[in-house]
């Protein structure tokens, strides 16, 4: 950003104000159930999440003219609209220069492993109808005089595919999709919470018929029970942010993954996760990738009395050494154990989480250039690695101080922090490692189905991502995968037009959920929800976070088990009816976190080694990253066995066999240069490719 941006486009750029003025839903009728009145609600389809990839899934089913309802906890909350990093990175097939190879892409976006061909190419082919279709919205996505989208490179991607409207991407995404289905007449149901996906039949004929609702507006019974009827229920709630104590979701992001371990779905790679540098939840949560830290702003630490530790040079062997490679934080961006190896650039995260378990503070100080390390001489920009040079001079950011050089290469990403009252261009801002994003969720098909009949996932709930995925990809699968069920469910009612069940159908599932909440509302003999959430998020961090010492999986698992035995036997405290919501959603991630650790200890007893988001430390690890002071072998770490990359973990849970766990091979696709037009025609004229 060399040329000079007035300030009112800054602004509109970073204060992105949402539409609010959509249509609420109309009850079709009531439902009585032993004196309990429930409004209900009937759709050909329901999408649970107001995010970008539920939006998208509205949009486009409403487009083929299937009449859907949204219900959402919070309009247009969530990390959609509410996370971001410096220019936050919608990764599609690059449509600049020459082309792109969607073959290739594929490959790289399933290069870490445990990601399925079909679905990586799915993802690569579908990027251009989603990109382009966010254009025709009016997304701002920036292009050159000659009307190729700008790009420049990510993590995890070397060839270059990502492209960014600012640090608010995923919330102009939303925006946008707001504002189309506000033009398509979409109703949302806002204020609501899923507390049971309901079901018909059984076995094979089990299929998905809706779900029971908690909504605060509904006061037609204690508890705002509310029935939400359809034959297709997408699930796009996102991912679970009260999983972890350090964590830059936005508070209060829970997700759904819970919900679908209690329908029996069928989940997957829980064990991949991504975990990064952010700011901390307890001020305002961002990820610090990018230009925040290509512009090598100084990283250091304080002690409880104030005391400055330049902690970096303890770990690097010369200043250029670590100011390069805090540099090259801004494309590997997430934790990786192998570069902690080399002194890469993942030993930055190391040393933060060092520093951190030491009761320390860290610091960005885009004020002062990184210190030297001792014995070497001080930073300059004469002194730095060539590709690290090279980036800067092609920015025209070959400047004397890091806010200098951020303010030249991105002052979007100051203008962020502004609006949340820190000035980077006066103060050092707080940070640590957080969990960002987990790659695994809810298995699912090239159409976004699960393993129950009727129940799609798109967006983090959905388990498309692999080990590792470029950056940017994630906000790419949502928009894929909305597209992809809204047709094969358009498909399914064009084909064989289903009608919602009967109300009475669920009175199971009703006298089920309301002897749960009549036991819980006022349970003071229940575990407290803030101990509940303290006990499970201290959990996660500790034992299962990014740095994760293997012989404290299997105690933590137990931990897990015995506390939800617990709120089995003694139940939660909502102390008010208004904390309904936050307990239901409470005690489903307690239930998730069993299952996390469950694949994770599944996993290591395997055999199963460091990869992606996660370095797995024990005493017999083959590895260990090397400092300045020498080799750091607290973090010795276990190596990545390579067949585990061709196969996925999956994870079921039961009520009467808990959690049940198997693996299964990739899934590959057939040579796609063997489909020819006169050949495969027919089975789209006849919708046999939905089949």
């Amino acid at each position: 950003m060399s040329t000079e941006i007035p300030q009112q486009i800054l602004d509109e750029l970073t204060d992105v104000r949402l539409p609010r003025d959509v249509i609420s839903p109309v009850a079709s009728g009531t439902h009585d159930f032993n004196g309990v009145k429930l409004p209900v609600y009937r759709y050909p389809a329901v999408v649970l999440g107001s995010g970008a990839a539920g939006l998208r899934a509205a949009v486009e089913l409403k487009r083929r003219g299937v009449d859907v309802l949204v219900v959402t906890r919070k309009l247009f909350w969530g990390t959609s609209a509410f996370s971001g990093s410096d220019k936050q990175t919608l990764h599609t097939a690059c449509t600049k220069h020459r082309g792109d190879d969607f073959t290739k892409m594929a490959q790289a976006l399933g290069a870490g492993g445990a990601m399925d061909a079909d679905v990586a190419y799915v993802e690569a082919v579908g990027s251009i109808d989603a990109f382009s279709g966010l254009k025709f919205l009016g997304l701002p996505l920036p292009q050159d005089r000659y009307g190729a989208v700008l790009r420049y490179q990510t993590d995890h991607d070397e060839f270059g595919r990502a492209t960014s409207c600012g640090p608010r991407t995923s919330r102009l995404m939303v925006k946008v999709l707001v504002e189309e289905a506000i033009r398509l007449g979409i109703p949302f149901l806002d204020h609501s919470t899923a507390m049971t996906l309901l079901k018909t039949g059984s076995g094979d004929e089990e299929k998905a018929a809706g779900l029971l609702m908690l909504n605060r507006t509904n006061h037609d019974n204690p508890y705002g029970l509310s029935l939400v009827l359809s034959p297709h229920v997408i699930l796009a709630s996102g991912g679970p942010g009260e999983l972890y104590r350090d964590s830059v979701y936005p508070k209060n992001c829970f997700g759904s993954l819970g919900l679908a371990l209690e329908a029996g779905l069928h989940l997957t790679n829980l064990t991949e996760h991504q975990f990064g540098i952010g700011t901390r939840r307890t001020e305002f949560p961002w990820n610090l990738s990018g230009t925040y830290v290509q512009v090598m702003p100084y990283v250091y630490s304080t002690d409880a009395a104030g005391q400055e530790y330049n902690f970096l040079a303890d770990y690097y062997r010369t200043t250029q050494e670590l100011a390069s490679n805090v540099f090259r934080k801004g494309y590997q961006w997430p934790f990786h154990a192998s570069r902690t190896l080399d002194y890469g650039s993942s030993l930055v995260d190391l040393a933060i989480f060092s520093e951190t378990r030491k009761g320390r503070t860290v610091w960005l100080d885009f004020k002062r250039n990184p210190q030297a390390v001792p014995g070497d001489l001080p930073f300059s920009l004469e002194r730095l690695d060539s590709d690290v040079r090279a980036y800067l001079e092609n920015s025209n950011a070959l400047l004397a101080t890091p806010i200098e050089r951020l303010q030249r290469m991105n002052p979007l990403a100051i203008e962020l922090y502004k609006q949340y009252r820190r000035d980077i261009t006066r103060d050092p801002l707080p940070f640590n490692v957080n969990h960002q994003h987990m790659n695994g969720g809810i298995e699912v098909d090239i159409h976004a189905r699960s393993s129950l009949k009727g129940c799609y996932a798109v967006g983090e709930i959905a388990g498309t991502h692999g080990v590792t995925r470029p950056g940017g990809a994630a906000l790419n699968a949502g928009q894929v995968f909305g597209q992809r069920c809204a047709a094969h469910i358009h498909e399914q009612l064009k084909l064989l037009p289903t009608l919602p069940e009967a109300p009475d159908s669920f009175d199971s599932a009703l006298q089920h959920s309301l002897t749960w909440l009549e036991r819980n509302v006022g349970n003071s003999g229940g575990i407290a929800l803030a101990a509940l959430a303290d006990e499970v998020q201290a959990r996660m961090s500790d034992c299962a976070g990014f740095i994760c010492h293997v012989d404290d999986v299997a105690p933590a698992l137990t931990a897990a088990r015995r506390l939800n035995q617990r709120i089995a036997d003694e139940g939660v405290n909502i102390a008010e009816t208004r904390h309904l919501s936050e307990g239901v959603l409470r005690v489903q991630t307690a239930l998730l976190s069993e299952a996390v650790l469950c694949a994770l200890d599944h996993y290591i007893g395997q055999g199963g080694g460091s990869r992606g988001a996660r370095m797995l430390c024990a005493k017999e690890g083959t590895r260990a990253p090397d400092s300045r002071l020498g080799s750091l072998d607290d973090y010795r770490f276990l190596a990545e066995k390579e067949t585990h990359r061709q196969e996925k973990i999956l994870l079921r849970y039961t009520p009467a066999g808990g959690m049940q766990i198997s693996e299964r091979p990739l899934r590959p696709i057939e040579d796609t240069g063997k489909i020819y037009f006169e050949k495969n025609w027919g089975a789209y004229l006849t919708g046999e490719i939905y089949r």
